[in-house]
């Protein structure tokens, strides 16, 4: 593929959150990282001091705003204000995980839409572009008045099953109602059924009980099922799906999603629960201790890399969203 033109005034920041997938993705666009100190004050206050030169450049701030979510929002926003005010021409943020993406919309009274506070905030702070990965909700990007290239990370973890020859006898399941659409679609990828964990409780879904749905809409017997989110947070919903799966009768159950959230014991959930592999991108930098026998983690690098370049280069990005091994296939 094309490499980035004219790059001498494009500029590659990273900060805290996740900074092994910054460095990859830096050497996917061909160009290093520039220089920034982020420190914290006793109190943890928050201190940035960007040391090179960005006035005139093109600037890409890479920053999930993930776990500590309010900690990695502040600093986002604080390098955004320092880049403002050292004349950067255009200020480009990436967020492979949109933190706070699940309160897109008041559920009951008085509930705040925190999504569009967030989006709010970034475009107070005058950012210039977002480019954001698998966001909870598609109307996220309509919070936004500024250009948002939203990626997706479907064609990625298909192409995962493909390359290691499991697109055979597959179904691909929802594991509630809400996640149909996102199953429909992956299931065109992988030319596949699709099934639903009919989950008849909304009250067990909202807390995440370990209680066992009792029933399964579409045939899952004696196939492969591939359950398929945009986040594994406790592992609760992907855990209990499974057991409901092998229940009816599903030969293997593969638990697949973009973002590895991984609060409290997740990871613990997954190697216990009936699941052959977890397959995840590094959109969320896991430490250690968060990881297991089961997790599979994916490189989003390219991706990311590839839309910085096409970005930069004003090339259009709808061919990032097509799988390697199925081009017909509508994202």
């Amino acid at each position: 593929m094309a490499g980035i033109k004219n790059a001498s005034r494009v500029k590659l920041f990273s900060l805290n959150s996740n900074r092994p997938l910054a460095q990859a993705v830096a050497e996917e666009v061909g160009l290093a990282l520039s220089d920034a100190s982020i420190k914290q004050f006793a109190d943890g206050e928050i201190q940035i001091t960007i040391n090179e030169s960005v006035r005139g450049c093109e600037v890409y701030v890479i920053q999930s705003i993930s776990d500590p979510v309010n900690s990695n929002l502040m600093e986002l926003l604080i390098m955004i204000d320092a880049l403002r005010r050292a004349s950067a021409k255009t200020i480009n943020v990436i967020v492979p995980y949109y933190g706070y993406a699940r309160q897109d919309r008041k559920a009951r009274s008085r509930e705040p839409i925190t999504a569009k506070l967030i989006a709010t905030m970034l475009e107070k702070d005058q950012i210039d572009r977002l480019i954001a990965l698998d966001l909870h909700a598609d109307q996220v990007q309509g919070f936004f008045d500024i250009p948002v290239d939203h990626m997706l990370a479907a064609p990625l973890l298909a192409n995962y099953f493909y390359d290691h020859h499991l697109t055979e006898d597959i179904v691909i399941v929802a594991p509630d109602h809400a996640g149909v659409s996102r199953a429909r679609r992956f299931a065109e990828i992988l030319k596949a059924p699709i099934a639903i964990i009919d989950n008849r409780n909304p009250e067990e879904i909202e807390r995440q009980t370990e209680s066992v749905p009792e029933y399964v809409i579409g045939n899952v017997k004696g196939k492969t099922a591939i359950l398929i989110d945009d986040i594994i947070d406790t592992g609760v919903r992907m855990a209990v799906s499974a057991v409901a799966l092998k229940n009816f009768g599903a030969k293997e159950v593969y638990a697949c999603a973009t973002h590895a959230v991984f609060s409290k014991e997740a990871m613990k959930k997954i190697d216990e629960a009936p699941i052959k592999k977890a397959i995840v991108t590094n959109s969320i930098d896991l430490p250690d201790s968060k990881k297991g026998a089961k997790l599979v983690q994916l490189s989003v690098a390219p991706l990311l890399g590839q839309a910085i370049i096409k970005i930069h280069n004003n090339e259009p990005v709808d061919s990032l969203f097509i799988s390697a091994h199925n081009k017909n296939a509508k994202i």
